[in-house]
């Protein structure tokens, strides 16, 4: 599968996103309201970014598929 800047970034993204979860559910510590503030427009704005980021990796899955 060749992956393109675009991939690469979404998942980075997608990395980052699941670390902040996990920060969540095993410490309850999240990482983006504590450098963001509480749904500030940032924090939405990242949290947005994170949940695209995942709609975009779906594609992943029918590309892996067609190879």
């Amino acid at each position: 599968m060749k992956s393109n800047w675009v991939d690469n970034l979404v998942l980075a993204i997608i990395i980052i996103g699941c670390i902040n979860w996990g920060l969540i559910g095993f410490f309850n510590f999240d990482l983006v309201k504590a450098i963001f503030g509480n749904m500030t427009l940032i924090t939405r704005i990242i949290y947005a970014i994170v949940g695209i980021a995942g709609l975009y990796a779906i594609s992943y899955f029918s590309r892996f598929l067609n190879e």
